[in-house]
């Protein structure tokens, strides 16, 4: 008759398989909003691998990093730091905006 923990340990090496190989860490890019402005106002990505995008807002009220294309949005609050993690894209120019200061310019994500 086996104990319940010899078939855990059984099992373990399986559950272990399943996890996969450790995760590399993603090209991560940092983006600060001020009061509708972005700093920097365009980032430079390679083509075809994802990332993640720190984003800051510096400024005095919310602010939202917002991309039509990319399919993506983020409000921030007065000095809160989040992150957007972006999928691998196509070659191209991916325009971002701040939906609290429409009119200002936007900013872009070129993938290269």
């Amino acid at each position: 008759m086996r104990r319940a923990g010899q078939s855990l340990l059984g099992v373990l090496p399986l559950l272990v398989g399943l996890a996969g190989p450790a995760q590399a860490a993603l090209p991560t890019y940092e983006l600060t909003i001020r009061d509708g402005h972005f700093e920097p106002a365009t980032i430079e990505v390679p083509a075809r691998q994802r990332f993640k995008i720190i984003v800051h807002n510096a400024g005095s009220g919310p602010t939202e990093f917002e991309s039509t294309p990319l399919r993506v949005e983020k409000v921030l609050s007065p000095g809160v730091t989040s992150f957007v993690v972006i999928h691998p894209l196509k070659p191209g120019r991916y325009p971002f905006f701040d939906e609290f200061h429409m009119d200002l310019p936007e900013g872009e994500i070129v993938a290269k």
